[in-house]
C-alpha cells in the first residue's frame, strides 16, 4: 500500500522530524528487535502517514499525544483506523505518556498485542 506523491512527501518530512516519544519508540523496535520484525518509521499508506508499520504484522503503531483527545480529533482518529482496518492493518495506539515513562512498558504492550491481538 503507497501514499501519492504528497503523502510520500509529508512522510520524508515527519522522519525528520519526530516528536521525542517516537524518537524513543524507533531506538526500541528498529532492526527487528521486536521478535525479528521490521518496521519502518512515518510510512505512508494511501492519504495516511503511520507513525511505524509492520507488513509482516500488518500492524500501525500510532504514537498518541494529548492532542489526540481533544476536538475531532478523536473521529478523526476513528476513520483513520477504519479506513486501515479495511484494508486488513490493525492499529495499536499508544500514549506518549507511556513511551516517556516507560520504553520497555510500549514494547510489551506491542508484543502483547501482536500475541493476543489487543
Amino acid at each position: 500500500m503507497d501514499g501519492s506523491r504528497v503523502t510520500k512527501d509529508r512522510a520524508k518530512a515527519l522522519r525528520r522530524a519526530m516528536s521525542l516519544p517516537e524518537v524513543l519508540l524507533w531506538k526500541a523496535i528498529k532492526g527487528r528487535q521486536v521478535d525479528g520484525l521490521h518496521f519502518r518509521k512515518q510510512h505512508p499508506a494511501g492519504p495516511y502517514v503511520l507513525d511505524f508499520y509492520c507488513d509482516a504484522a500488518k500492524l500501525a503503531i500510532e504514537v498518541d499525544g494529548s492532542s489526540h483527545g481533544f476536538g475531532d480529533r478523536p473521529e478523526r482518529d476513528e476513520r483513520r483506523d477504519a479506513w486501515l482496518a479495511a484494508r486488513g492493518i490493525a492499529t495499536l495506539r499508544l500514549s506518549a505518556a507511556l513511551i516517556l515513562r516507560d520504553v520497555d512498558d510500549a514494547v510489551r504492550a506491542i508484543l502483547g498485542f501482536l500475541e493476543n491481538g489487543d
